[in-house]
């Protein structure tokens, strides 16, 4: 049993895959029977979850030990995500690490859901535009949208053919807690909840994309259009998928590439190379405000800075340089992504 599983879900696998008494499990647990019957029902009842019911089935499947069940009624999140992945989609170390801050930073933008159907092999983060149409932000393994599910990270919000999730508080403090780690700067820099408003915020950075579709222009338009904005966040999803494999692209070592230009596989390495190309077609200076603004999520004062451009000129080399490259997606890669399982 991978070490990330939650304790009621070990004790639950334990009861119901192996057969082991309550009374049993109590004692290796050093609590009471009660304590132990009410962990069980509560992750019964979560079994209405289809990715909470697949994760179950999938851990009961690959066998049980029922000595060294763990803490009391706690989960251990603070436990290594290394093996995370061990017995629920295979061995592969630091990968669910690198996965679930990817999705959780996706599900904690505003209007964002995870959307998976009946069937399908992957899932897809979808975030709802302004003029009501959906953007796909990331492709989700669904073995690792089950662990999340498991984890209490997610949580269904509208159950049908396509069930959709959203990211919980437990999820927004799990992410808080992965960047945290990769960043020791942020440590301590974090906002705590807000009081007054039910609700918990928490020090993420926004795309710089998102903020400047927000503002209207001088007609009173949005001074990014939903076009632009999915353009962006096209470049970003790839971006992300190929960072979740550890091989980050920079603009420095995505510009040389080779010719051909026909991509279909959402693997990250065609990632990888489906942003080289990208990156690319724009050449230096509009590939550098992509890459920093669209994917690394710099802010403009930060780019116009590092760029030395003049202030308050950077949104308008945004803005065309975002214009090139939906042209380019419509023009070479064509208007859909690739193929999501």
């Amino acid at each position: 049993m991978p070490d990330w599983v939650p304790s009621a879900a070990r004790v639950y696998l334990a009861h119901t895959e192996q057969g082991t008494s309550i009374r049993a499990l109590a004692r290796a647990e050093g609590c009471h029977a009660s304590t132990v019957l009410r962990r069980v029902r509560r992750v019964e009842q979560r079994r209405d979850d289809p990715l909470v019911d697949l994760a179950l089935r999938r851990l009961g499947a690959g066998g049980i030990e029922t000595k060294a069940m763990g803490g009391r009624d706690t989960e251990p999140d603070a436990a290594p995500l290394s093996t995370a992945t061990e017995g629920i989609g295979g061995p592969n170390p630091g990968a669910f690490e690198r996965e679930a801050k990817r999705v959780l930073r996706r599900l904690a933008e505003p209007g964002a859901c995870l959307a998976i159907a009946d069937g399908m092999e992957n899932a897809v983060v979808v975030r709802e535009a302004a003029d009501g149409q959906t953007v796909r932000t990331a492709i989700v393994h669904r073995p690792d949208a089950e662990a999340m599910a498991l984890k209490g990270w997610i949580v269904v919000q509208r159950d049908g053919k396509i069930t959709r999730y959203v990211i919980t508080a437990k999820g927004r403090a799990a992410l808080t807690r992965m960047l945290d780690a990769g960043n020791p700067a942020r440590s301590g820099a974090t906002s705590g909840p807000s009081r007054g408003t039910g609700r918990v915020r928490y020090g993420l950075p926004e795309s710089p994309v998102l903020a400047l579709s927000r503002r209207k222009g001088p007609d009173g338009a949005p001074f990014l259009s939903e076009t632009l904005v999915s353009a962006a966040e096209r470049l970003r999803e790839d971006f992300e998928l190929a960072q979740s494999a550890g091989i980050a692209p920079t603009v420095g070592e995505m510009l040389p590439v080779p010719d051909g230009r026909t991509l279909m596989s959402p693997g990250a390495d065609m990632a990888r190379i489906r942003v080289a190309r990208a990156l690319f077609d724009l050449g230096p200076g509009l590939a550098d405000v992509v890459l920093r603004c669209c994917c690394q999520l710099e802010g403009m004062e930060t780019v116009e800075r590092r760029m030395g451009w003049a202030a308050r000129s950077g949104k308008i080399v945004l803005r065309i340089a975002l214009q090139r490259l939906r042209r380019y997606f419509d023009e070479v890669e064509g208007k859909l992504g690739p193929m999501i399982g």
